[in-house]
Order: structure tokens, then C-alpha cells, then sequence
């Protein structure tokens, strides 16, 4: 019965979203105030229902319902509780009901909290919305429905689900990356709200930004936790692939990263309003495309959900619409809402340029390694692959300027900057950078060339971020009339969000040159009692144990980890057969702190002895990948805090609503 309300549920969440999408639009278009209105509680009622769906599938879960096929497929009763909630997004139709779910809740936010908004704008928006909802739950109901039944014979237990899956990354790190995803449909809708309108002005970007401030912070937290569950779950040590399916969530990354940038331009000089629309469309065009990657069939990855040519077709068809019909707004309506905007070659608002252009350029090139080997095969060209040595090298190229401009965005002014003043406040960081790369290239010097070149283009655009940004932070605070050390709170939230999240970025880039560049990885074999030393750790194989758990066996191994014989760290990494599925998973051993990272991880057993093949890594500082992460997630939370946004809003509601309301 459950699964039916379900069904149905999510099939009256089909039908408030007709509603929402077709009756606002009408009203609009013949002066029917009453129409327009339709749209907040036809939002409020497809949320709950589609809430209510979404409650059916995991309560089937719970109660272990094998009567239902996606439940069977993707579940096993002896699967922890916490794992069989974190199934019902583990497999392709669940993971839908779930985009479905957060993209109604990120429409009934808008509804709740767009009160200061025009009501015509709201109600366009809420329709944009709608027609979004409207593909994927048809997309649910008649393509990938989570509700269908094995009757009258279903099994009496479970597949289980999928053994990568069985860990506490499944459980938040789908939820947040969907977060992201879907919160892109938001920007996407007030973009195309404002083209039909042939209106964008400072108090549209006052509206769009916090919405793409929270959609970045879900994605950006949601990317840096897909990144540590590969980390220690797939027992290689690395943290990024270069996977089809991570450049599939880390394009829309980029993309929402230039678009934050633009709507900061739009919002303080009245610029790049054509190029803000575009970027909106974009980005929530890219979470499109992830989609249809991931689902359709056309790439193979560990992370891939589905092979359905059937809905693979369907994605794509969506697709094209959702773009082709935004894209032809666009060249419609983008004159009427763009002007020419004239600002000096050194401005705060060139440097914006400049920025968004390498970030569409990176997410272009990306696009490009992501779909050639696809494009090629069906071509009939031959299979070819595309790996992280062009990933890597191209992103290199792009970033080393983007970051050297990160440092200097927060001290260039508006309109116009003074090129003298920018040379007197930059020397001093350009000197301790240099130096600072100078420093760590000495101290490497038996290195390779092309090592010691990026180990110091890394260290300097480091320092050069940080002194600069922290430079600037101060010199803000010295202004206030009181001390400078009790006034460095009472910067607003935009700038102090602006420097959270240029130092997270940072952070990361330490992360990434050094864990790079210093980790040592080493393959042994190894039997108990026997150890090994790796930079001066002493990697000791104690015994191995057998273990039970809910729903797997295992071997464990025990580790010691000595230094100038003090014991540093005991690690215990695993080898686990599932029962349901009789697949072996590695768990990985990780003694894990800022300066440095100790990671053991068991191989096989070799042929003819007692020995196993271990893998070892010793990863300095690889940690700062994941703070860096949550830096920069930290700050698009602040930013959203700013109350200037909510202020400026509130003043402009009443004459905003009275002239919608004459406009009906």
C-alpha cells in the first residue's frame, strides 16, 4: 500500500506542477490576477507531495519491502539501517525521486522566502520551476518509476546494495552534490524570468545572488566530499581521477564559480547583464548534462547509474529543450536588458572578465577531453582515451593566471585603479612570494626541472593569494575608528565571505602542490612481522584477525606505525566479503592529521605464501584538500548571511508589488 501512495503521490506533484508551470504564464499573459496567484500554493502542494513520494520509497526500504523492484535491486536485510536509508538514492530511480524531491524544496524555498519579491517576477519564476519539475517527474513516472511491484512472486531477500556503496559517504555526499545541482535550476529560472520581463538591474542580481551562494556552497561541499569518499573507500590514494562523472559536477562548478563573480559585477556597476544570463543558463545547462552522462548510458564510470538507451533519449530530448528553449529566449530578449558598459583596462570589473573568461574556457576544455573518446567512437574514429595527463595540463595552464588574479581582485577599486597605487601595495607580496618559492626550490633542488618549476609557480601563487587577501582584510579594519584587532568582525559578511573563500581556495592549492609533488607511495610485500620504512615511518605488519559485521566478513590487518621508536599512529586496514553479493572491498587504514596523511591499504594474498601485497603512502598535507574545501563552503554560507541583500529587498517591495499589481 505504501508504495502505491507513493505513486500516487508523486503523480499529484505531476499535476501541481501543470499548475504551477501553465496557469501563472496565462494569467500573465491576459491580465488574470487570480491565475498568477496560483503559483505559490501550487509550489507549496507539489512540495509536499513529492515530499510525501519520496517518504513512500524510503519507508520501503525501511521496512525491508521486497515486493518492490527498486527495493529488491538495492537492498538486503541484513543492510545497516543507516545504509538502507541511504539506498533509496543508491540506484538510478531513487537517485531521480531524490533530484525531484530537492528540486521542489528548493521551489517551496522561493515561494517562502521570495516574499520582496514582484509578484510578476515570482510567478514567473515559480513557473520556470515548474516546467523543470515537470520533466524529471515525467521522466520518473514513465521511464525509471521507483514504485514498481514484483507481483505476485518477488524475492524474499534483496541484491544488497552495491558494496561501494555500503559507507557513510552514500549517505550525505549524493544529498549535497544534488543540493548543488538542483540549486542551479533557481539562478537558471530568475534568468529567465528577467528575459521575459527584458529587465535585469542591480536588484535582480540582489535577488539571484544568495540563491547561487547556497546552490555553490551545497556543490562546493558536496564535490570536496565525493572527493574524500574516493580517498578512502577505492584504496589508490588519490583524491581526483579526472572520472567522466566528477568532471560531469565539476563543470557546473566552474561555471557557478564565474557566474557568483558576474552577479557581483551586475550588482555593484550595473555590468555584464547579458553575460550574468548567460552564465545562469549555463550553469544549470551543465547540472543538465551531468544528468544525462551519468544516466544515459554513453560513458563508463564507477560512478555511472544506468545504460538505457530509452532514457538516455529522453535526457537528451530534455536536455535540448531546457537549452535550445533558454538559448533562443536568449538571443531574443538579451538586447533588451543589456547595455554597453564602458570601464577602465585596470578595474575591478576587468579582472571579473577576465576571470569568468579562463573559468569557461577551463569548463570548455574539460567538456571537450570529457566527451571526445564518446564523440570519436561514434564517429567510428577508433577508441581513444583522455586522462589526467591532459586534464592536468590544461587546467594548469588556466589556473596559474586565475589564481594570481585571485590575489589581486580584493584591492583593485571599481571603474578605476591606479596602476602606481596596485605596484606600491603589490610589491612587498610579490617579494615574500618570490621568496617563498625560491626557499622551496632550494630545499628540493635534486628534483626535476619541470617538478621544481611548478613546486615554485605553486608556492608563490600561495603566498601571493594569502598576504595579499589577508593584507587587504586588514587594511579594511584599520579604517573603523576603533582598534584594528576588535574591528576585524565588523567587516561585512560579502568581503569577509570573499576572503574565506579565496583562502579555502588556497588551502586546497597547498593541498594539491605538496601531496602532489611530496607523497610517497610504495607496493611491498609483506608478511606478518615483517616491516617497512617510507620517509622515516616504520610500517610494522603486527597479525591479521578475522572480523564479522552486520552484513560482510573480513580480514583485518593491524599496523604499527613507529618514528624514532615512538608509536605515531596503529592502522587497520580491511579486506571484506560481502555475503549478499560475495564481493571483496579494500578498506583502507588512514592515520589522518594537517601535516600529514599515513595510509595503508591490503592487497591480495600472494600465491604460495603468507605474505600479501601492501600498498603504503605517506601524503603530506594532503588533508588541506578537504579544509580547503570546506573554507570555501564556509565561505558562500557567510555570504549568504550578508543582511544588506535582505534590507535592500525589503525597501524595494511595496512600490515593487503596487506596480505589478497595475501592471494586472
Amino acid at each position: 500500500m505504501i508504495p502505491e501512495i507513493g505513486n500516487l503521490a508523486l503523480a499529484f506533484g505531476l499535476a501541481l506542477a501543470l499548475v504551477q508551470f501553465v496557469m501563472p504564464l496565462v494569467g500573465i499573459a491576459t491580465n488574470r490576477w487570480r491565475m498568477v496567484l496560483v503559483a505559490k500554493p501550487a509550489a507549496i502542494g507539489q512540495f509536499i507531495f513529492v515530499a510525501l513520494s519520496f517518504a513512500c520509497l524510503a519507508w520501503s526500504f525501511y521496512i525491508n519491502d521486497f515486493s518492490v523492484a527498486y527495493v529488491a535491486s538495492h537492498s538486503n536485510s541484513s543492510l545497516p539501517v543507516a545504509y538502507r536509508i541511504g539506498a533509496t538514492w543508491g540506484g538510478h530511480e531513487g537517485s531521480l525521486l531524490l533530484w525531484a524531491f530537492i528540486l521542489s524544496s528548493w521551489t517551496f524555498a522561493v515561494a517562502m522566502l521570495s516574499k520582496a519579491l514582484p509578484a510578476l517576477t515570482r510567478a514567473r519564476v515559480l513557473a520556470v520551476l515548474g516546467f523543470v519539475s515537470i520533466g524529471f517527474i515525467c521522466f520518473i513516472l514513465f521511464t525509471s518509476n521507483p514504485f514498481d511491484r514484483l507481483i505476485p512472486i518477488y524475492p524474499i531477500d534483496g541484491s544488497d546494495l552495491n558494496p561501494l556503496l555500503q559507507d557513510p559517504g552514500m549517505v550525505f555526499h549524493p544529498p549535497l552534490l544534488y543540493m548543488g545541482y538542483v540549486g542551479f535550476s533557481v539562478a537558471f529560472a530568475f534568468a529567465l524570468a528577467a528575459l521575459l520581463e527584458g529587465r535585469i538591474d542591480t536588484l535582480w542580481a540582489r535577488w539571484v545572488r544568495p540563491w547561487t551562494q547556497a546552490a555553490w556552497m551545497f556543490l562546493t561541499l558536496g564535490i570536496a566530499a565525493g572527493s574524500w569518499w574516493a580517498y578512502y573507500e577505492l584504496g589508490w590514494g588519490g583524491w581526483w581521477f579526472w572520472d567522466p562523472v566528477e568532471n560531469a559536477s565539476f563543470m557546473p562548478w566552474l561555471i557557478g564559480t564565474a557566474l557568483l563573480h558576474s552577479l557581483a559585477a551586475t550588482e555593484k556597476r550595473g555590468v555584464f547583464k547579458a553575460w550574468t544570463t548567460l552564465l545562469a543558463i549555463a550553469a544549470f545547462s551543465f547540472s543538465l548534462l551531468g544528468t544525462f552522462l551519468v544516466r544515459s548510458g554513453v560513458l563508463t564510470s564507477v560512478h555511472a547509474f544506468a545504460n538505457d538507451p530509452v532514457r538516455g533519449t529522453y535526457i537528451l530530448i530534455f536536455l535540448g529543450v531546457v537549452v535550445g528553449a533558454s538559448l533562443f529566449l536568449f538571443a531574443a530578449r538579451a538586447s533588451k536588458v543589456s547595455v554597453t558598459s564602458w570601464y577602465n583596462l585596470l578595474s575591478r570589473e576587468l579582472l571579473f572578465l577576465v576571470n569568468n573568461l579562463i573559468l569557461v574556457v577551463a569548463t570548455v576544455m574539460i567538456l571537450i577531453g570529457t566527451l571526445q573518446p564518446i564523440i570519436s567512437e561514434m564517429l567510428n574514429l577508433g577508441k581513444i582515451s583522455v586522462g589526467p595527463p591532459y586534464f592536468n595540463l590544461v587546467f594548469t595552464i588556466l589556473m596559474t593566471p586565475l589564481i594570481f588574479l585571485v590575489g589581486l581582485g580584493p584591492i583593485v577599486n571599481w571603474r578605476q585603479h591606479s596602476f602606481q597605487d596596485l605596484v606600491a601595495r603589490t610589491r612587498y607580496a610579490a617579494i615574500a612570494s618570490l621568496a617563498a618559492g625560491l626557499v622551496f626550490v632550494i630545499s628540493e633542488f635534486e628534483r626535476q626541472a619541470t617538478d621544481l618549476v611548478q613546486i615554485f609557480v605553486g608556492v608563490f601563487l600561495i603566498a601571493w593569494v594569502i598576504i595579499l587577501n589577508l593584507g587587504d582584510w586588514w587594511k579594511r579594519a584599520s579604517k573603523k575608528r576603533s582598534s584594528t584587532l576588535m574591528n576585524l568582525h565588523k567587516i561585512s559578511p560579502s568581503f569577509i565571505a570573499m576572503y574565506t573563500a579565496h583562502i579555502g581556495m588556497v588551502i586546497v592549492v597547498i593541498g594539491v602542490v605538496i601531496s602532489s609533488h611530496f607523497s610517497v607511495e610504495k607496493n611491498i610485500r609483506l608478511g606478518i612481522g615483517q616491516n617497512e620504512v617510507v620517509e622515516g615511518y616504520q610500517f610494522t605488519f603486527e597479525k591479521l584477525t578475522d572480523v564479522v559485521g552486520p552484513n560482510y566478513d573480513a580480514l583485518r590487518g593491524h599496523f604499527t606505525v613507529t618514528k624514532n621508536d615512538e608509536v605515531v599512529a596503529r592502522l587497520e586496514p580491511e579486506k571484506r566479503r560481502y555475503h549478499a553479493s560475495g564481493q571483496w572491498m579494500t578498506e583502507a587504514g588512514i592515520d589522518a592529521s594537517l601535516m600529514r596523511d599515513l595510509y595503508v591499504a591490503l592487497g591480495e594474498r600472494l600465491p604460495d605464501s603468507n605474505d600479501w601485497a601492501v600498498r603504503i603512502y605517506v601524503k603530506p598535507y594532503v588533508s588541506c584538500l578537504w579544509l580547503g574545501g570546506i573554507l570555501m563552503g564556509l565561505g558562500g554560507l557567510i555570504a549568504m548571511t550578508d543582511k544588506r541583500y535582505r534590507a535592500r529587498a525589503k525597501q524595494t517591495s511595496k512600490s515593487s508589488d503596487s506596480i505589478a499589481l497595475e501592471a494586472v
